[in-house]
């Protein structure tokens, strides 16, 4: 890490990609409503919390307000992504008070992008093929589904957007062999930002250990130099953090997504 400290690499993490949040993706818009910044945008993407500056004596009316409006936007669910720095300090508690869930809690880390370029070593046979048309997002989300087992159509309809309206707002690339898709990761790459941020690497399972994790990180890492992004950002679960780290990656806060379902806490 650079001579930034990671209290201030935070502060402009938090400024950048959470105050100063750009859309993520064609149909989204983020507003500023008082204390939050949230996301909305078509059911298939991402809606939620993106940034939070709440006390004590206005913390619950803000809550309220926001199932307020993810309800009166139709949306079934809505996620508020809370981070570990983030006030006041009793916020998760809230947020479950209102009916929210909370999801696996998660590490943001955070290394330059030009110290984790070096090409990774791929197994004998495995090539990557960039994700630049349908046939690419299927491939993507084939591996989606086999190595989180969860539904990734949703996933599929957004990018596939993305390619139609914004193909510079991210980009992604799949592990072959022998023409089947055995990984698959993604780069967004948020405009006016200095980080771009890894996301959605996974290897299907018979797959695992052999280095593709690694080599998609240094393929991003490449994409993301070249593309004029100084630091690499990524929300690390427990399996991932370990390699992230002894990749150069430091740990910046936690983040926990709490999810809203409609009619929760009513």
């Amino acid at each position: 890490m650079d001579s930034l400290d990671l209290t201030t690499l935070r502060d402009l993490y938090d400024r950048q990609l959470r105050l100063g949040a750009r859309p993520d993706g064609p149909g989204a818009r983020v507003e500023r409503d008082g204390p939050v910044v949230r996301q909305t945008g078509p059911a298939h993407g991402w809606n939620g919390v993106l940034w939070s500056g709440l006390g004590p004596d206005d913390a619950d009316a803000a809550i309220a307000a926001q199932i307020r409006h993810y309800a009166s936007a139709g949306h079934c669910t809505f996620e508020w992504k809370v981070y570990g720095h983030d006030r006041p300090a009793d916020l998760p508690a809230r947020l479950e008070a209102a009916g929210f869930t909370a999801e696996d809690r998660e590490t943001l880390m955070v290394a330059e992008a030009a110290a984790l370029s070096v090409p990774g070593e791929l197994p004998e046979g495995v090539e990557l093929r960039e994700v630049t048309d349908a046939a690419g997002v299927e491939l993507l989300v084939r591996v989606r589904e086999q190595a989180f087992g969860t539904d990734g159509s949703d996933l599929g309809r957004r990018l596939i957007d993305q390619l139609a309206d914004a193909p510079d707002s991210f980009a992604a690339v799949v592990a072959l062999h022998d023409g089947e898709p055995v990984s698959a990761a993604r780069l967004e790459l948020p405009p006016d930002s200095d980080f771009a941020g890894l996301c959605g690497g996974g290897t299907v399972e018979a797959w695992r250990g052999r280095g593709i994790y690694r080599a998609l990180v240094a393929h991003r890492a490449r994409v993301a130099a070249a593309r004029g992004y100084r630091y690499l950002q990524v929300d690390a679960r427990d399996t991932s953090r370990p390699i992230l780290r002894r990749l150069g990656f430091e740990a910046l806060t936690t983040t926990t997504p709490y999810i809203h379902e409609a009619g929760a806490g009513v």
